[in-house]
């Protein structure tokens, strides 16, 4: 048992003031396995404080200061990055060997990128007579889900570093020791007391109260729709500024000019790589209907090749979903999928063959879908593979837009093809041919996928406010 019971609050690792213990539960075993404090009103108020306060220096800081502590954290961060996968693979169940690589990997990636932007950023412009200037926004509350913990801890801390804010993190309770790291990589680093702050607790409790909180300036949250509605709502009233990247129910377009042989197994190790518990996972895969057969075959051969393991063991096998409440949610789904029509290709319901414990889902396809199925229809968050097969690139277009989301896509075909389909498709990103996201290139959604960009330069942007100083060259 690993305790967290500390927030990070002005440079110290504080006492709760009424906090309550919170068990994290190792979803490979279904054992406790680390406990933090749930925070309380007190926690996040004395945090919002130090935020404040610390705003007063830090804004005004330079910035060739912010990326000297930039490249500090880099540093530090690398000389944890075993420690970060270890309490990754714990926590949530994503592989040791993919901990390791795409989640740790991708908090470099991000720090690299908020620095090359720094470096980079245009902070004032001339515009006629009046000077346009970039500032840091004041004190941001970071909000982040449990799928890719790190990744989305280091991809709003790093550019609301960089612009020069002060911040209050609250990461979910589902996977918080490798922010507690985290925390610990920032005060090694050098980051002045009250400039970063961590305070736990559950997305019902702290989560609604910085939303709310009238000494919070912005709210960047990632998560659900569900969730980002009620963070809106909650900030709302005191009318600050809220970026969000929500959920998704990415299709991949399979053109007729596509190798199906790369198209298939690039649609489906981009969902499999965490499980399905990614919000860019391509679980609807769009294929023309004479060529349905062709893609059921190679996917199914892929489906039963891949493996089930304990997290903690390296190797090319996925691990189990993160909780129960998300195992029985993607039971639930197959089962629907099996009473409305689908066809049952591979996998099911249940566990996988000889495992009894752990949240461990059997890697499941469906064929001959229809974009009006719930599994069509839903963000799944498992490892659910939808065949939907079209009749013409128009109908192809249609039913991949039929989607309350709109956070990406994936295409594969020949260039005339993305060229025709990529600017019709309603997505934040388009990912064609095997594309993998890059920490410098914007990263959102359209519709209910959320509002804003992160990474790189536009990350940085989203953590400012624009000033006109109007007439002061006259």
């Amino acid at each position: 048992m690993r305790d967290y019971l500390k927030h990070y609050i002005d440079g110290a690792w504080v006492d709760s003031d009424g906090g309550r213990l919170h068990e994290v539960i190792n979803p490979a075993t279904e054992q406790p396995c680390s406990r933090i404090t749930l925070g309380t009103t007190a926690d996040f108020d004395a945090a919002v404080a130090a935020a404040r306060q610390a705003f007063e220096r830090f804004g005004r800081s330079s910035v060739d200061e912010r990326i000297a502590l930039l490249e500090a954290i880099m540093v530090e961060y690398k000389a944890r990055a075993g420690e970060l996968a270890e309490a990754i693979a714990l926590e949530m169940g994503c592989p040791i060997s993919v901990a390791r690589t795409a989640q740790v990997g991708s908090g470099i990636g991000h720090l690299a990128a908020a620095i090359q932007a720094l470096r980079d950023f245009t902070f004032e412009e001339t515009i006629n007579t009046s000077i346009v200037v970039h500032e840091p926004i004041g004190v941001v509350a970071l909000i982040t889900p449990w799928n890719w913990p790190l990744n989305q801890i280091v991809a709003k801390v790093a550019p609301a570093l960089a612009a020069g804010n002060t911040m209050i993190l609250k990461p979910s309770e589902e996977a918080p020791a490798c922010a507690a790291i985290f925390a610990e990589v920032l005060d090694a680093a050098g980051v002045p007391a009250g400039v970063f702050n961590l305070v736990n607790g559950d997305g019902a409790g702290v989560g609604a109260a910085l939303s709310a909180h009238p000494g919070i300036d912005m709210v960047s949250f990632t998560g659900s729709t569900r969730a980002g509605i009620m963070v809106a709502k909650s900030a709302a009233d005191t009318v600050k500024r809220v970026h969000q990247e929500l959920g998704g129910k990415a299709p991949s377009v399979v053109l007729d000019s596509a190798d199906m042989t790369k198209a298939v197994p690039g649609t489906l190790m981009a969902v499999l790589l965490n499980s399905g518990q990614s919000c860019i996972a391509p679980t609807r895969l769009l294929v023309p209907a004479a060529r349905q057969d062709e893609a059921v075959a190679i996917a199914k051969q892929m489906m039963a090749a891949t493996k089930t393991g304990d997290p903690m063991t390296e190797g090319r096998h996925i691990g189990p979903l993160v909780n129960q409440a998300q195992f029985d949610k993607v039971q639930a789904l197959i089962a629907a999928g099996i009473a409305e029509g689908a066809t049952l290709e591979a996998g099911g319901p249940g566990r996988p063959e000889g495992i009894d414990t752990g949240y461990y889902v059997r890697p499941t396809l469906f064929s001959n879908v229809t974009n009006a199925m719930t599994i069509a229809r839903e963000e799944i968050f498992g490892p659910v593979v939808t065949i939907i097969p079209y009749d013409s690139e128009e109908d192809a277009i249609r039913v991949a837009n039929d989607t309350a989301y709109g956070l990406s896509a994936v295409l594969f075909g020949d260039r005339d093809g993305i060229a025709r389909v990529a600017p019709r498709l309603r997505a934040g990103m388009v990912y064609v041919n095997g594309g993998q996201p890059d920490p410098s290139v914007p990263f959102g959604g359209y519709k209910q996928s959320g509002n804003g960009r992160e990474y790189g330069k536009f990350g940085l942007a989203e953590f400012m406010e624009v000033k006109s100083v109007v007439g002061v060259l006259a």
